[in-house]
């Protein structure tokens, strides 16, 4: 017998941001602003019709309810003329306390649209 569902392999659960988030980035010497579709603490997915090929780093910076939060991320993943998935590389302390903040608020906002 087959499991319903596939296990995920993220290491945390993603929550809807649309909406509720957006991100100013910078990859490969230009810059952006994209709405985040879902994130967690380990990464997320950025709305864009912008391709980046995957292992780039980027710089992310948002500015949110929480305050502003910096981050590092690579590329994991594109999907042509939808956005980009990206996982956290690096976060100080201080911004890593706000974005747990973020995700919280978020949970609450949407307490069903938790992703696997």
């Amino acid at each position: 017998m087959r499991p319903a569902s596939a296990p995920s392999r993220r290491l945390s659960s993603r929550v809807q941001a649309t909406g509720h988030v957006w991100a100013y980035w910078h990859c490969q010497g230009h810059d952006d602003l994209s709405p985040v579709r879902d994130m967690s603490i380990g990464g997320l997915f950025l709305e864009t019709g912008k391709k980046r090929p995957a292992g780039m780093l980027t710089r992310l910076d948002f500015l949110v309810d929480e305050g502003q939060v910096r981050a590092d991320a690579v590329v994991r993943y594109v999907l042509p003329g939808t956005g980009l998935g990206l996982k956290f590389t690096a976060i100080n302390e201080k911004d890593r306390v706000k974005l747990a903040g973020l995700l919280m608020r978020l949970r609450r906002i949407h307490p069903a649209a938790e992703l696997p």
